[in-house]
């Protein structure tokens, strides 16, 4: 424990805390001997890290208990890895800085919920870049990651149903041997039809309401009127 603290630059007494407080995972013992080991190492460096960023202890406790009951990378592995996203590793506080402020245990428990987020050991694995990268890019822009979370589990319903949509008709009609060569196709129909919708959205009167067009003239074809 003397060589644990001074390690992680704290003090006995308050190591002692942290393991009252179920902050650090209690060691492995050989008779009288307790071992800690470099995770332990690696979770007292997160806390610190994450009281400097502002997190209560109360917090960082229940962050730990939300990350320690989220499923790990084993259990992402044997359900079939996303076959296209590219999987970020994370130490928490570089999760922090990702979502400044949002990272809550209420929204890490959705994202492990949702199978955003898993754990390898002290490391935290988002499933996708892309999925971090737009999720990081809407929080900066104020959007609440909350909202941003029970968008993407709504998200999630829809693309599963136009996933059983496209494999229904394409198992009926093509061989099951074709239908990885295949999938792009209906990756291509839904941008498409998304696309669409998007512009029917943010342009319900049509191009001569929208940002290009105008009264007094015709959207030219790069978007300003002409006259």
């Amino acid at each position: 424990m003397d060589e644990l603290a001074a390690a992680a630059g704290i003090t006995v007494r308050t190591l002692r805390f942290y393991r009252e407080r179920g902050l650090i995972p209690p060691p492995r013992r050989e008779g009288r001997i307790a071992w800690y080991d470099e995770q332990h190492l690696a979770r007292l460096r997160t806390i610190a890290a994450l009281l400097e960023r502002g997190h209560t202890l109360n917090g960082i406790a229940d962050l730990t208990t939300a990350f320690e009951s989220g499923r790990n990378v084993r259990e992402v592995l044997a359900l079939g890895a996303p076959s296209e996203e590219e999987p970020v590793r994370l130490t928490p506080e570089e999760l922090a800085d990702h979502f400044a402020g949002e990272v809550t245990p209420e929204n890490l428990a959705a994202a492990l919920d949702l199978g955003y987020l898993v754990t390898d050991g002290e490391e935290i694995i988002h499933i996708s870049r892309r999925l971090l990268d737009v999720s990081a890019a809407l929080v900066r822009e104020g959007v609440p990651l909350a909202e941003v979370l029970k968008a993407g589990a709504r998200v999630r319903e829809h693309a599963d149903a136009l996933a059983e949509l496209f494999t229904e008709l394409l198992r009926t009609h093509a061989a099951e041997d074709d239908l990885w060569r295949l999938r792009p196709l209906a990756k291509s129909v839904v941008e498409a039809e998304l696309s669409m919708a998007l512009d029917r959205r943010l342009h319900p009167g049509g191009p001569a309401e929208g940002p290009a067009g105008g009264a007094g003239g015709t959207p030219g074809p790069l978007g300003p009127p002409t006259s």
